[in-house]
């Protein structure tokens, strides 16, 4: 059987179902730059917010949609971990080979507008099949035109953030993702820990813990499990400064806590997701 493909972080999703326009208020408060709405020939809208080899990707659909039903099904808040590949077609027949619960490639696209001219962005996702992660979305990206996403000109955020450092998940039983991601990537590729479990990505990782541990590390500032037994809950996010960070949530009017060596935004004040803030 071929090699199991390497985990990379693509980017993180949060879901703002049918209230795109309140989430990209929000996030442009939190000191976000970000780009244009993007219109998916899937029947889905995003902004990104671009970071150096990652992003942040805000989604949503309109209420009316019959394309993008999933979002529109799922809670608001971070809803999306996405890994990227070089080679889609690679990774499916792979995963399909070691027995993993996954669908074939799926390709769309959005046009985005530069200097005047419009090019199509093109995306291939190999998702794990409905059903298989009740925590969110786990999939796959392979950027064809990664030219038309990772532009200098939308890197530049008031808040100073270079990257998305890690996420967090809460499971009542984090082994049940420790199993999946070792069947992924390989055993190697997940380090236990007293609460859980942690996805190696480079420099960064996926945190598999429980509902109380996260709740005894963030209070009142994790989100509410709203009677889920798995959810995706947090993203860590690399700043050049932390009083850089600060000053961009002051001036965006965001509660927030500050920390020695960390900045943490409550779920409330950022659609549903809890973002801390670290420095380099």
């Amino acid at each position: 059987m071929p090699d199991l493909p390497i985990p990379i972080l693509d980017h993180a999703a949060i879901n703002l179902r049918d209230d795109l326009d309140r989430g990209e208020a929000v996030y442009r408060r939190l000191g976000f730059t970000l780009t244009p709405r993007g219109y998916h020939t899937l029947g889905s809208m995003n902004h990104l917010a671009v970071f150096g080899t990652d992003y942040l990707e805000l989604i949503g659909a309109p209420a009316t949609s019959t394309g993008r039903l999933e979002i529109l099904a799922s809670p608001a808040g971070l809803n999306g971990l996405v890994f990227g590949t070089d080679d889609s077609s690679s990774v499916y027949a792979t995963l399909l080979a070691a027995g993993l619960p996954v669908g074939p490639p799926v390709q769309f696209a959005r046009p985005v507008t530069l200097h005047g001219s419009t090019r199509d962005a093109i995306f291939r996702t190999v998702r794990l099949l409905p059903g298989a992660v009740t925590a969110g979305r786990l999939y796959f990206c392979h950027h064809s035109t990664r030219e038309l996403v990772w532009r200098d000109e939308w890197r530049h955020h008031p808040n100073g953030v270079l990257g998305i450092a890690r996420a967090v998940i809460a499971a009542r039983d984090p082994s049940v993702l420790a199993t999946l991601f070792g069947r992924m990537f390989g055993p190697e590729m997940v380090v236990g820990g007293a609460d859980g479990c942690s996805l190696l990505l480079g420099l960064a990782r996926f945190d598999v813990t429980t509902a109380a541990a996260l709740r005894a590390a963030y209070g009142t500032a994790a989100p509410e499990d709203d009677g889920r037994t798995e959810f995706m809950a947090l993203l860590s996010l690399r700043t050049c400064a932390l009083d850089r960070a600060e000053a961009a949530l002051i001036a965006g009017g965001i509660a927030m806590r500050r920390e020695p060596n960390r900045i943490v935004v409550p779920a409330s004040e950022a659609c549903g997701v809890t973002l801390e803030f670290v420095g380099p």
